[in-house]
């Protein structure tokens, strides 16, 4: 028998395709495809900074290759990425291949908590960098894969990426208090990014508090002004369009080479074919539709955990878990490896009914069961577009970096969620307000213990008054 002839990567030209292979393939490939396709799009962004800055005031970034820094919590008026923290201070810049190589500029943080996120277009880490790794300040060369360079004095270490596109985001833990605000600058303010050819050695001080402030352009406001949900970055109607570049921006994994061929034999052929083009447009509605618009609600997602609640364990490092990759991609962007973060999301109370604005709630940690973390911990409140709902006190989240958190005599915290405004001052601090819509629950572990990590602690139940 014959062993030597090579496998053949995917249908022959020309292959006949029926209307259910081609409807079955395309929703895979969109399924497959959104979080490429998405990062892909943000890449946009980019092009609206003449410098590092702001956009409309609450978003940071910059040109290709550079990144821009908050020097407060990230306001709730910004749409580029849902389920933000305010816990942290932010930053955010993207990385294009073509434009080279940057030097990531990371300060001494002595014993504040810090974490700075690098992501491939994947949206799976290339790097890690954080208190939990030890890692030593310093200058960093964030560099493509096929760079070829010198790197010149003064680097410690050089992070490569594989990808067209890539994502670097800093945060730094900052207490809610004036004083802490004054105190996470000198920090802030000397984290950068910047092309190699800027490099010269010397540590940069950027003033964050005074950084360029543009304004949108109209198709970018949605990125930037308050109501309704994330910026669309995958639009159904051109994915198929975009999905053959992205594969080449995106090269595929050992194992994943018969996927890509699989994928673009439909792209070949619709290539040929108006009547198949058009028809993939529509499979692309509907797989937006039916398959991926369900996975942004959190309790169709992750891991099943206590009380409703649920996890993920592989974040930034989804490897071929597909459905994991895009679940989280169209529910919360840009999630750290577990060993970072551990996250739990809730959508029901204890009795599973949807969380309501209508009605009142109440989380009780017990005195041995608040969050075991070794950096902090945090519970926020999103509405129905998993975006803060703006109110009077403006309590969006609370947790570690809440100064004035009420404990009962037996040490447990009772954090109310909706209903009326406390009467008790000391009560204040520990309720968030609703709106009078659906929303979710999230709690962020950052730095978790290993009990966390293990599922030995689990979150409290949410009982419904």
């Amino acid at each position: 028998m014959d062993t030597d002839h090579a496998t053949v990567p995917g249908p022959l030209t020309g292959t006949s395709m029926s209307d259910a292979y081609v409807t079955s393939l395309g929703r895979l490939a969109y399924l497959w495809g959104w979080p490429l396709v998405n990062m892909h799009n943000r890449l946009r962004l980019t092009a609206r900074f003449p410098a590092p800055g702001l956009l409309a005031g609450v978003v940071p970034g910059g040109p290709s290759g550079t990144l821009g820094m908050l020097h407060d919590y990230v306001r709730p008026e910004q749409r580029i990425v849902a389920c933000p923290n305010q816990d942290v201070v932010y930053g955010f810049g993207l990385l294009a291949a073509e434009a080279g190589p940057s030097v990531l500029q990371v300060p001494d943080f002595r014993d504040r908590f810090w974490v700075i996120q690098l992501v491939d277009q994947r949206t799976d880490a290339f790097a890690r960098m954080g208190s939990m790794y030890g890692t030593k300040p310093g200058h960093y060369l964030i560099a493509p894969k096929e760079w070829d360079g010198e790197v010149p004095p003064g680097i410690e270490e050089v992070l490569r990426y594989d990808t067209r596109v890539g994502a670097v985001i800093p945060r730094v833990f900052m207490d809610d208090t004036d004083e802490d605000r004054a105190a996470v600058l000198p920090f802030v303010e000397r984290i950068s990014m910047y092309p190699l050819a800027e490099f010269d050695g010397s540590l940069k001080r950027v003033d964050w508090t005074s950084a360029p402030t543009f304004a949108p352009p109209a198709e970018a406001a949605a990125a930037t002004g308050g109501r309704g949900g994330e910026t669309a970055w995958v639009d159904p109607d051109h994915f198929f369009d975009q999905l053959g570049t992205v594969m080449t921006e995106v090269p595929p994994r050992p194992g994943e080479e018969a996927l890509y061929a699989w994928f673009r034999s439909l792209l070949t052929a619709a290539e040929a074919d108006p009547a198949l083009r058009e028809a993939l447009r529509r499979i692309a509605r509907d797989a937006d539709a039916e398959l991926v618009a369900p996975l942004f609600q959190f309790r169709n997602i992750g891991q099943p955990s206590a009380h409703g609640w649920t996890t993920h364990r592989n974040g930034a490092s989804f490897g071929t878990d597909y459905l994991s990759r895009t679940a989280l991609a169209k529910a919360n962007m840009f999630v750290n490896p577990p060993e970072e973060t551990a996250y739990y999301h809730q959508d029901l109370d204890a009795a599973g009914d949807r969380l309501h604005g209508a009605n009142t709630y109440t989380v009780t940690f017990t005195a041995d069961g608040i969050p075991p973390v070794r950096g902090f911990w945090s519970l926020t409140l999103y509405d129905e577009h998993h975006f803060f709902h703006p109110n009077e006190p403006e309590h969006f989240s609370v947790g570690t970096k809440n100064k004035n958190l009420h404990f009962e005599e037996d040490g447990s915290l009772v954090i109310t969620v909706g209903g009326d405004r406390p009467t008790r001052p000391e009560l204040l601090p520990n309720w968030l307000p609703t709106p009078d819509a659906e929303f979710s629950l999230y709690l962020r572990a950052y730095w978790p213990d290993k009990t966390v990590l293990d599922q030995a602690w689990t979150p409290p139940a949410v009982h419904r008054l």
